[in-house]
């Protein structure tokens, strides 16, 4: 049984100035595969996962559930992003008082420098917003990964908490909305 989701699913296309984000397809496996088999994307992930694997398990439409969209540029999917129930069970479990929204995104390096990180991001938050008003999202981060905490900055995270998790030190920031 699927996760309840924060926002009305199946979503209708959320339109960005350069971007629409969407419900996942099956014209968009491929480039779920690559986006999962990148070293560069999976960098702070625990690592890219084999290809050949990947083929054989992913589903005939990868992504296909509440909360997960994909990022589409000129017809072509650029990325994923996901607002989702965060797990208190897990070691991310940390500040549960800072809410159970919790965003993350993954974008394809030919993707990178260019905004659409922050311009999705921005777009799916405004749309939590008005559906859950008064809600605050967190999202989780390497410390490393400096264009991460980047994009968190820019849409107006704040720090938290620092912890040890998966092998590196982790960040959490909060993104309270104005009441």
């Amino acid at each position: 049984m699927a996760e309840p989701s924060f926002l009305p699913w199946p979503p209708a296309p959320i339109p960005t100035a350069r971007l629409v984000l969407r419900e996942a397809e099956s014209r968009d496996r491929p480039a779920f595969i690559e986006l999962f088999a990148s070293p560069e994307v999976n960098a702070y992930l625990g690592g890219p996962r084999p290809r050949d694997r990947l083929a054989l398990e992913l589903p005939g439409t990868p992504g296909r559930r509440p909360g997960h969209f994909v990022i589409e540029l000129d017809g072509a999917m650029i990325g994923t992003i996901e607002l989702r129930r965060r797990d208190l069970e897990g070691p991310d479990a940390v500040r549960p008082e800072a809410g159970t929204a919790e965003l993350g995104y993954l974008l394809l390096p030919e993707a990178w420098g260019r905004g659409y990180a922050a311009e999705a991001c921005a777009a799916l938050l405004d749309r939590f917003a008005a559906t859950c008003p008064g809600e605050p999202v967190v999202l989780f981060t390497q410390t490393a990964n400096a264009r991460s905490l980047r994009v968190a900055e820019k849409l107006g995270f704040t720090e938290i908490h620092r912890f040890e998790a998966w092998g590196a030190e982790q960040w959490m920031g909060v993104r309270t909305p104005a009441v």
